[in-house]
């Protein structure tokens, strides 16, 4: 990379080909410096500002190091946590693990450098291949499934958003990764914003997410709740700021989210509905478009990725120590999993918005940014979605899992413990880090995009928060009973896909099977009956008319060549005699025709 700038994709990539040749005692030291190295660059690139990274490419200029203040913000967060999912992680011996989550890091933090559509695509499809395996990794039941159909959705988005891009440079002759006219958007406009949506979770897009998630790995899920979505976040503020139709999108994802996560039984399904749910804040932010909107989904995107991971560690701990993934087979952990319990619920609190925790600091700064743009139906229902939040995560996901009844069998009893050492650290500093950006939200807002002087802790904020809280506390007490866990399945849009996958398997095997057997028939009777009849035509045609020919021909010229074979008796006067005579005959006859 040109001019200083270190991209820090090549460590973890160039780490990502070396660590299988790492073994013994210095793997784990050198899984632990490989991020940290990422890290090391991100942060060094933070003092510079401009294009790097610069290479032609046939008759394009790629940008593999655009650098300002949206690109450091989102590769700073980026790389935090591939250290932070590294050390959660560090105890497993898989490196193809390891692998795949760092090739899945580098895909993001290219996409975030990206300054072109074509780099951009490279990066994005890198992020959708890596990712699959962190599902395929789990080795479930259904992970191979899963993880197939996950990569088909991403395909298929990939496809629209490079459908998207060809149009655009077909348009204006260029590939830069910039602002779209979202005024008045074109068919690459919305293809663009449709790929990237998908990323997002957008409903109806959105349902690869709850899925995939929840049937990851225990690590791998760690990655997949920071990456993909955000990185799509990133995308869309870099290239869709205030199109009007993602406020309306975003206001369905934050409610759409919620209904789910309040019926849903397994716990990191709920999480990843969850995903959904808060994805919807940031993407109603960038729909408004306002520096203040802008700022409040780049600061909610970087507290959710704290506060998500915090929790799907703490969901991760449950899973890896007993196996168990659904409320109605675990309950009272608090007593077996305490250090577990106490960082869940700093995640919980987070992700509620509760004051001097991670999404207080943020998810405001878009409530008043859609008041002062009058949009006062889409704010409403957001805080409704707040309250929902604070249900299904901050009171439900606790209660039922760390205490209520217990329905754990003794097994899963006997297993339920606090994980190993590096899990606790990194869920510390994933924890640290969600109280510091509640608390002192300040050196946050220094990263964010656009200047702007916002005051999290006023005294009408602190009491509309808590009255949200309090009220939402007061409902999920009083309906207790009616969203206590039930082992069930909740239809979904996917229901829609796997109708249309059930029907295009009929279309395959009944009419499409039909027509194929029908038509083979067909040939084989009429057809190939038919080839057959001129096949042997043709053959006595062969054998009678044109082998008779040539072969009588020969006959003719081998018996006049015997009688000619006569007249040589191999003496050379006979020879002479015969020769002589002929002469004279010729003679003879030339002579008399002159005379007459």
């Amino acid at each position: 990379m040109t001019s200083g700038f270190l991209h820090p994709s090549l460590f973890l990539i160039a780490g990502a080909l070396l660590l299988p040749f790492v073994q013994g005692p210095l793997r784990r030291p050198y899984l632990f410096l490989v991020p940290l190295l990422g890290l090391g660059a991100v942060l060094y690139n933070a003092a510079l500002a401009g294009n790097y990274g610069l290479v032609n490419f046939l008759d394009w200029q790629l940008v593999f190091g655009r650098v300002d203040k949206l690109s450091t913000v989102f590769a700073l967060i980026m790389a935090l946590m591939a250290v932070i999912g590294t050390l959660y992680g560090l105890h497993v011996d898989r490196a193809g693990e390891h692998v795949a989550a760092w090739f899945y890091a580098a895909g993001s933090l290219g996409v975030i450098y990206s300054g072109d559509y074509l780099s951009l695509f490279l990066f994005w499809e890198m992020m959708a291949f890596a990712s699959v395996f962190l599902i395929w990794f789990r080795r479930g039941p259904n992970s191979l499934a899963v993880g197939y159909r996950y990569l088909v959705i991403h395909t298929i988005g990939g496809i629209i958003l490079l459908a998207g891009i060809l149009l655009r440079y077909q348009a204006t002759g260029n590939i830069a990764f910039d602002l779209l006219d979202v005024s008045h958007p074109q068919l690459a406009t919305w293809l663009i914003m449709i790929g990237f949506g998908l990323n997002a979770a957008v409903v109806p897009l959105h349902s690869w997410l709850p899925e995939a998630y929840s049937e990851a790995s225990f690590n791998g899920a760690v990655f997949l709740c920071a990456f993909t979505t955000k990185t799509a976040v990133y995308a869309l503020a870099r290239s869709c700021a205030g199109m009007e139709i993602l406020v309306v999108l975003g206001v369905i994802m934050a409610l759409y989210g919620v209904i789910y996560a309040v019926m849903e039984n397994d716990i990191r399904k709920l999480l990843a509905w969850s995903i959904v749910s808060q994805v919807g804040y940031m993407v109603a932010g960038i729909g408004i478009g306002t520096d203040l909107a802008i700022n409040g989904a780049v600061a909610h995107a970087v507290a959710h990725i704290l506060y998500k991971s915090l929790l799907f560690m703490g969901t991760g701990s449950v899973l890896y120590m007993t196996g168990k993934t659904k409320f109605t087979e675990l309950g009272g952990l608090h007593a077996k999993m305490p250090a577990t319990f106490f960082f869940t619920m700093i995640g919980c609190l987070s992700i509620s918005a509760a004051p001097f925790f991670a999404a207080y600091a943020s998810k405001s700064m878009i409530i008043a940014a859609g008041f002062e743009q009058h949009l006062n139906w889409a704010v409403w229902l957001l805080m409704l979605g707040a309250t929902g939040t604070f249900m299904y995560n901050g009171l439900k996901l606790p209660y039922f899992l760390f205490f209520g009844t217990n329905k754990c069998s003794q097994a899963t009893w006997d297993k339920a413990a606090d994980p190993p050492r590096n899990m606790l650290i990194a869920m510390t500093l994933g924890a640290t880090m969600c109280v510091l950006v509640g608390t002192a939200p300040g050196f946050l807002y220094a990263l964010l995009p656009h200047a702007i002087d916002y005051t999290p802790y006023t005294a009408y904020q602190l009491m509309e928060t808590l009255q949200l809280l309090g009220f939402a506390a007061l409902a999920f007490f009083l309906l207790k009973k009616y969203v206590e866990p039930v082992d069930r399945v909740c239809l979904d849009i996917d229901w829609l896909y796997r109708q249309f996958g059930r029907a295009f398997l009929w279309l395959v095997r009944r009419p499409l099977q039909w027509f194929d057997t029908a038509w083979g028939e067909a040939y084989r009777v009429v057809g190939l009956g038919s080839l057959m009849t001129v096949s042997r035509f043709w053959s006595w045609f062969d054998w009678n008319a044109i082998d008779g020919v040539v072969d009588g021909i020969a006959r003719g010229v081998r018996a006049l060549g015997g009688k000619v074979r006569v007249l040589q008796s191999g003496q050379i006067q006979v020879a002479l005699f015969y020769v002589s005579s002929l002469a004279a005959v010729v003679l003879v006859t030339f002579v008399v025709s002159q005379l007459l």
